[in-house]
């Protein structure tokens, strides 16, 4: 039987001091020890546990329980706040009105299970497209750019669906390893 490696915490990603060398968290293998990133580096990394770089089965049980439970308000305008899409744009892709949006908020109450995947989704999917763009401006200027590869349409248009928010997620994914479509 093969054993799972053990999932890596943020302090365990420093050099390691005997070696001077650096565990890459996904193969487990040593590689150089890499400079330290620059602020825009560390700005551009995602720094919670909702981005598809740390989504190993710790994270990914932690992200469960917040679906289940419900993303609070306060929590989803943490979010929101980091992304560049309006009230209206929010209350399309949660398929809610602005209304029962601000409802939530002033009832403090948190959003449905099924809302809450929908936003965590959609902010791993921003931090994922800063990464691969390396700068928030250029990414937020591509979400808004028509695409022959998403059938001339605008990725943003596309986040309204499950199947809109995975081909826009291939196409980064196709960006970030230079393959075009």
């Amino acid at each position: 039987m093969i054993s799972k490696p053990v999932a890596k915490t943020a302090t365990e990603d420093e050099p390691l001091k005997a070696t001077g060398r650096k565990e890459s968290s996904v193969s487990g293998r040593y590689k150089q020890a890499q400079p330290a990133p620059t602020r825009r580096q560390r700005s551009a990394k995602p720094a919670s546990i909702f981005s598809y770089q740390s989504a190993d089965d710790k994270n990914v049980l932690a992200i469960i329980d917040a679906v289940r439970t419900g993303i609070s308000f306060t929590d989803f305008d943490k979010l929101a706040s980091k992304t560049p899409f309006s009230l209206a744009e929010w209350a399309n892709y949660l398929q809610l009105s602005e209304r029962t949006i601000q409802r939530n908020q002033k009832e403090k109450k948190p959003f449905q299970p099924i809302q809450s995947e929908k936003i965590i989704e959609l902010v791993m999917l921003y931090e994922y497209g800063i990464e691969v763009f390396g700068d928030r401006d250029n990414f937020n200027i591509w979400l808004n750019s028509r695409s022959i590869a998403l059938g001339g349409r605008s990725p943003k248009e596309l986040l309204d669906t499950k199947f809109g928010i995975d081909l826009v997620k291939d196409e980064l994914g196709r960006i970030e390893h230079g393959v075009l479509a």
